[in-house]
């Protein structure tokens, strides 16, 4: 293969045998848990996402604090996984663990605002750079949320998204664009679909601004929902420019842009918008936001917030159909004031980079040495493996060059040396908590499966 490496498959499949046996061997007690699971658990866990993973068998956590895993065979682990990007900040970071600790022993959830939420409110305008706030307890209703807040203010039915993204378990985003080009369609993996979101929802190629123009042209597009990079189908930056025109073409056509900022959280303090000088209408950020704690925000400008203020002020009473229970609680909020205190800050943000900068170094050096046509691509402090020659400019990219045998050797035979990577494709974050030992270990551990593999 010209630009793939040319890996025997009896080879490959040779390795993950071996390191399947070895798993099952140095985890009796995960084996053993994962058997009992079963009988009470879907799937076996609690989030069938959680069998996501390559191993024979679940592993088990017994404990997780900065940026280190211990499972409960005793086996510890440097974790570049962190929860998904959940816990990018370290597992536990003390400040939030502290808040959490205390606001136990006063009140969970009240359906109240906290004594805190005045100063939050200010914190979130000043680190993120708008005016106006909300709360919600995931992304995925947050963007739930969002959705239905500017469909409300313009009047208008449709949404666009690009071809790729992430925005958690939100009905009108998992939808797919046509590969004959006509239109969207329903993405076939989605269970229990009934109503039709691919009528409603446009799908575009990422960095494609002659597509974004076509979708919007119409007028009737409420909203674009993006992520300023793609994430979650490999990732994939912005090409230079793009946000700038796509910002225009939006502001052009009367529609709103949402940026979600779940996972490019990790490019600096504010998101990759803050640091790159963009404001958008409205913007989106969760998991990671409070620590860890299962919150997340949403933010506006002034304009967006009158209009959202008067969409609801002129409604018939009842439910919005925006909003849970639970959502801007006691414990949420003191996790959200101790994180945006203590957590997002220049100095936390040095760390992660500072890591980030050392473990780039030495892929890349590594990838150089054995001449192998394989691309790192890097946002702030994450970063991902990609077995492409080039950094990816759309999805179609990585869908040219997937390699799931490849991917799945690579995250066992590092889990298997003590290293966790994200369990969908080869993504690494690293944390305030990620050291130099942390780093060579995952090194070590990447030289391992190429000699294994080479």
């Amino acid at each position: 293969m010209h630009d793939t490496v040319a890996i025997d498959p009896a080879r490959l499949q040779a390795l993950l045998q071996r390191e399947r046996a070895h798993f099952g061997r140095h985890h009796p007690r995960s084996v053993a848990l994962s058997a009992q699971a079963q009988r009470h658990y879907v799937f076996g866990v609690p989030l069938h996402w959680m069998r996501d993973w390559p191993t024979p068998a679940s592993l088990f956590v017994q404990h997780a604090r900065g940026a280190d895993l211990t499972c409960v065979d005793g086996h510890g682990y440097a974790d570049f996984c962190l929860g998904d990007t959940g816990a990018m900040f370290g597992h536990s970071p003390e400040p939030v663990a502290a808040a959490v600790a205390e606001q136990a022993c006063r009140g969970l959830t009240c359906m109240l605002p906290d004594e805190r939420s005045a100063q939050v409110g200010q914190w979130l305008a000043e680190r993120f750079g708008l005016p106006r706030w909300q709360l919600a307890m995931t992304a995925s209703d947050a963007n739930r949320s969002v959705i239905r807040w500017a469909r409300a203010i313009t009047a208008r039915p449709y949404l666009v998204v690009f071809d790729g993204c992430y925005h958690g378990a939100v009905d009108d985003t998992l939808v797919d664009r046509d590969p004959a080009g006509a239109g969207s369609v329903r993405r076939p993996s989605v269970l229990g679909q009934v109503h039709a979101h691919h009528a409603y929802t446009r799908v575009v190629p990422f960095n494609d601004l002659e597509a974004l123009h076509d979708a919007l042209a119409d007028g009737q597009v409420a909203a674009v929902l993006a992520e300023p990079a793609l994430t979650n189908f490999g990732l994939v930056p912005p090409q230079p420019g793009f946000w700038d025109t796509a910002q225009a073409l939006c502001q052009r056509h009367g529609t709103l842009l949402v940026l979600d900022e779940t996972h490019t959280l990790s490019t600096g303090v504010g998101g990759w918008a803050r640091t790159h000088g963009l404001t958008p209408d409205l913007w989106v950020a969760g998991k990671a936001v409070a620590g860890g704690v299962p919150c997340a925000v949403y933010g506006c400008t002034d304009e967006v917030a009158a209009r959202m203020q008067h969409a609801k002020d002129t409604a018939p009473p009842g439910h919005s159909g925006i909003g849970t229970t639970l959502t801007a609680n006691a414990l949420a909020l003191a996790a959200l004031h101790a994180a945006l205190h203590h957590l997002h800050t220049p100095a936390t943000y040095a760390a992660m980079q500072a890591s980030a900068d050392a473990l780039e170094h030495g892929l890349r050096q590594r990838l150089q040495a054995r001449t192998l046509p394989w691309t790192l691509t890097r946002l702030g402090a994450r970063m991902e493996l990609q077995f492409t020659p080039a950094t990816p400019r759309n999805v179609d990219d990585v869908r040219r060059h997937l390699q799931p045998a490849l991917e799945e050797s690579l995250h066992l035979t590092l889990l298997n040396r003590g290293v966790v990577l994200t369990p969908f494709h080869g993504m690494m974050l690293c944390s305030p908590a990620t050291g130099t030992s942390h780093v060579q270990r995952l090194l070590q551990a990447f030289d391992d499966w190429l000699d294994a593999l080479l």
